[in-house]
């Protein structure tokens, strides 16, 4: 992506790849070649995670199994954090865990109290294969572990655990995409 450029502006809107998806479930491959397809990627990828009216979305979630995420999120001093991410690895989870409400645009219209923790550092490249280094705290925190997971074929009803992941998984299984 160009400096200035507004992300997603020149991509277009992948189909979402659905909670039950074998992609979902698999870990993700290295990215290895920094080239225009990993660049034209991205841009779809913001342009299916802005109209979906998501803050994070995963090359799984549009059916391409790369270790690549892109984010728009806010953290908890509504301080809105914009980039992606290639070849990400979680560095640091730390701080307090908290329990709160996540969603995930594969599960579209579920939510679950989901504990992750507060801070969280992320490592990896840019799509010209520069270094980049993202923290985050809050919600921004809970984005980037959450789209992590995405990548080791995990997803956030993988941490749930009793009642909250029958609800879950019941909900999904009933929801008109889930059938």
């Amino acid at each position: 992506m160009r400096n200035g450029s507004i992300p997603g502006a020149r991509g277009r809107v992948r189909p979402m790849t659905l909670f039950g998806g074998p992609v979902l479930h698999a870990p993700c491959e290295e990215v290895t070649d920094f080239g225009p397809e990993l660049a034209s990627l991205v841009e779809d990828m913001f342009a299916t995670m802005y109209a979906a009216q998501g803050v994070g979305l995963a090359a799984n979630q549009v059916g391409e199994r790369l270790r690549v995420f892109v984010y728009d999120c806010p953290d908890d001093e509504e301080v809105r954090h914009v980039g992606h991410v290639v070849n990400p690895r979680l560095v640091e989870a730390g701080g307090v865990v908290l329990r709160g409400p996540e969603g995930c645009l594969s599960l579209p219209g579920l939510e679950a109290g989901t504990e992750r923790y507060d801070e969280a550092v992320v490592e990896g490249f840019t799509v010209d294969g520069e270094p980049v280094r993202v923290r985050g705290t809050g919600f921004f925190a809970r984005c980037l572990q959450h789209e992590c997971d995405h990548l080791e074929g995990r997803v956030y009803v993988d941490r749930l655990t009793g009642w909250r992941r029958w609800r879950v998984v019941r909900r999904a299984a009933r929801a008109p995409w889930g059938r």
